[in-house]
Parts: structure tokens; C-alpha cells; sequence
């Protein structure tokens, strides 16, 4: 039935249920399990970067290393259970990058985390999970964790 699910991650608190959940589908249907993180370019852009004091400690520098800790952390778990993964560090908007992935690589299941925030806080941010659900080609799997705050 699934030959390809990604597993969007962002690499926070939260997304170790969603972890759970797509290693498992990757692994009841055989499916080779795509992760990926994107460093958002509109948080690299938006940052002037004057308290960093060497150009290497750069806004896109620090989510690229936080990005390829998560890309590692979710394959080590995914190849522990046997399952085949591919790991890809993307830039730009992530709902957009996303979607892109999804049409370019054929993903035929998307798993992602929700985390429940207040109304206020989702009016005022949005969410990336809301918007990939409502534009993606495929089916959108959504696990939801509650987080503090």
C-alpha cells in the first residue's frame, strides 16, 4: 500500500510519538522511510546575527547542525527496527519544501507531529502540519502531543 512515508521532523520536544508511529508504518507495510528537516530560510533571513562572534555560529549554521542531529537521531531509531531510511537536510519554507519533497520523491504517506498549542498561539503562528495536510497530494497521517507552555 506505501512504498515511500516521510517523516518531516523539526527535532523538538513532541516528536517522538510521531517518530514512533512512522517507523512503525514504515515497517508493518515494508516502506523505506524518508526523514526530513528544513532549515527555514525566513528564520535564517530574518536574523541579523549580531550576537554571534565567528561567522560559522551563524543562524543557518546552528539549524543545520540541530537539523542533521534530528535527521540522525530519527534513522538511528528507524534503522535499529529494521527499516530502510533516507535522510534529507532541505532549505527554505517548510511547508512548502514539504509539499515539494512529496511531489519530487513520490511519497505516498506523510507522517507528521501536531503539537496541541493554545487557539491563540496556532491563530497567530499557524502550523506547518495544518498546511501540508490541506495542500498534499498524498495522505497526511497527524499524531498529536500535547506540549507545556
Amino acid at each position: 500500500m506505501y512504498d515511500t512515508i516521510l517523516f518531516p521532523t523539526d527535532g523538538t520536544e513532541g516528536v517522538d510519538r510521531a517518530t514512533d508511529h512512522a517507523i512503525d508504518a514504515a515497517d508493518r507495510y515494508d516502506a523505506t522511510l524518508h526523514v526530513l528537516y528544513v532549515v527555514d530560510m525566513d528564520v535564517v533571513n530574518a536574523y541579523p546575527g549580531d550576537e554571534f562572534v565567528r561567522g560559522a555560529e551563524g543562524a543557518e549554521e546552528t539549524l543545520e547542525d540541530t537539523g542533521r542531529t534530528a535527521l540522525d537521531a530519527v534513522a538511528a531509531r528507524a534503522e535499529s527496527a529494521g527499516v530502510d531510511v533516507v535522510t534529507h537536510l532541505g532549505y527554505g519554507t517548510p511547508h512548502e519544501e514539504i509539499l515539494r519533497y512529496v511531489t519530487e520523491e513520490a511519497v505516498d504517506l506523510t507522517v507528521m507531529g501536531s503539537k496541541a498549542h493554545s487557539g491563540e498561539y496556532r491563530q497567530l503562528l499557524g502550523s506547518v502540519t495544518e498546511r501540508v495536510s490541506r495542500q498534499s497530494t498524498a495522505p497526511v497521517s497527524i499524531v498529536k502531543t500535547t506540549v507545556e507552555g
